[in-house]
């Protein structure tokens, strides 16, 4: 029930910045990635995405009610050893939460942070089904993906952001090491991408992979998710400022300008490797540098920006072009390449290049170790997130299996999961 006679110090302009960007982040999924997904893939598994997207949103909210929102936030757990991995239980379901002032952030309500932080949750193992696209069936996306959230997402979530968490250098003054992750560089991206590295490998690569093109069924969706997901990140990234204020308009300032910076360097590199630009490298390109200046977004100057966006653009699309063929793993949709490379850059840069005048309390973190602490705590997602996908692959294919038959790979995923199809031929 919410709390209406209590006193508490929240503005209503914050509130409702908070409450608009959970929505932006909503729409990163539904539709934006989706579409972006969607039109890259065969026109046979456009329904197969879809329906992934729609699910895994689905389960990630509920399941954020019910336990996620408390195990990252949490402070009851305490310091044992328990209270490393999660935060408390006494937030279950949402109890406590409400109009009321949060605890995290006291200029917002406690259920608009816990809905704000929710949609992040929802959008995170969502990114992974671009590596196993086309060939990793539904019912096994679904189980590996409930996992997952519980055992990578929450923990690394817990460490870098939560009240008691061991790398929460901003929001735990007594945390044991200091990192710097503003709007889920480390907690999303790094989890998500090299997750999906490891299960691309392990599902293994899609029929006729390497002997017969696969080209994208609609550059046009591609598109259109593109801009749905730029437009997006400026409630992930400038929405993490938790407030209308000087951060949340510099994180939206270094936000435009890392993707502005990584679309076109993404171009020309292109250009010059492969003799032209094309439109799925200037898509690429632009979530790329999105998905690596999410990091550093409310700790870094406009120019440290540009910066981190230009390497985004080079080394995501060396990853992507050069990197993904030497060692011939099919990650269909490149999210190690964008969200894993990007992710690692983008928190390695923020250790690098934190700006005291950009964010004075981000800044102050320079002084205590924060390189060390961000290395640390990047090695130890990285650790987490091979070995708990390589379990979970495991656990999944003895159980359920993890692909559908060779029959139904070919049919393609909308009528084997779903018994649909995406577009009808009159």
């Amino acid at each position: 029930m919410l709390n209406s006679i209590a006193v508490t110090t929240v503005t209503a302009g914050d509130n409702a910045w908070v409450l608009v960007s959970a929505a932006l982040v909503l729409l990163m999924c539904i539709p934006g990635l989706f579409m972006f997904y969607g039109g890259l893939v065969r026109s046979k598994n456009v329904l197969s995405i879809a329906a992934q997207c729609v699910a895994l949103t689905a389960m990630g909210l509920l399941l954020w009610w019910a336990c996620g929102y408390s195990l990252v936030f949490g402070k009851s757990f305490g310091g044992g050893l328990l209270g490393h991995v999660f935060g408390g239980a006494e937030h279950l379901g949402f109890a406590g939460l409400g109009a009321d002032a949060s605890s995290y952030e006291p200029r917002i309500s406690s259920g608009a942070f816990a809905l704000f932080q929710a949609m992040f949750a929802a959008i995170t193992p969502a990114l992974i089904i671009g590596a196993v696209a086309e060939r990793m069936k539904f019912s096994a996306v679904m189980v590996f993906s409930f996992l997952w959230t519980i055992l990578v997402y929450y923990p690394v979530a817990h460490a870098v952001w939560g009240q008691t968490g061991d790398f929460a250098g901003l929001a735990n003054p007594q945390a044991a090491f200091k990192a710097a992750d503003f709007a889920g560089g480390i907690v999303v991206h790094m989890t998500s991408g090299w997750s999906a590295l490891l299960l691309c490998v392990l599902v293994g690569p899609r029929a006729g992979f390497g002997k017969r093109a696969m080209p994208p069924h609609s550059m046009v969706l591609c598109v259109l998710g593109t801009g749905l997901l730029w437009a997006g990140w400026y409630g992930f990234n400038a929405g993490s400022a938790l407030a209308a204020d000087g951060i949340a308009v510099q994180a939206f300032l270094t936000t435009t300008l890392g993707a502005a910076a990584a679309t076109f360097v993404w171009a020309l590199v292109e250009k010059l490797h492969r003799g032209k630009p094309s439109v799925l490298g200037l898509c690429s390109g632009a979530i790329a540098g999105l998905a690596t200046i999410t990091n550093a977004a409310g700790f870094v100057s406009g120019g440290s920006a540009v910066l981190i966006g230009a390497l985004a653009g080079g080394i995501s699309y060396w990853a992507c072009s050069v990197l993904k063929g030497k060692l011939g793993y099919d990650d269909a949709l490149d999210t190690f390449g964008v969200h894993g490379v990007g992710g690692t850059l983008g928190a390695l840069a923020t250790g690098l290049l934190m700006s005291p005048t950009a964010n004075a309390a981000g800044g102050a973190l320079v002084g205590h170790g924060l390189l060390g602490g961000q290395l640390l705590a990047m090695l130890l997602c990285v650790l987490l997130s091979l070995g708990v996908t390589w379990l979970l692959a495991k656990f999944v294919a003895k159980t359920i299996g993890l692909r559908p038959t060779e029959e139904e790979e070919a049919q393609g995923l909308d009528i084997a999961d779903h018994g649909e199809e995406g577009y009808q031929v009159h």
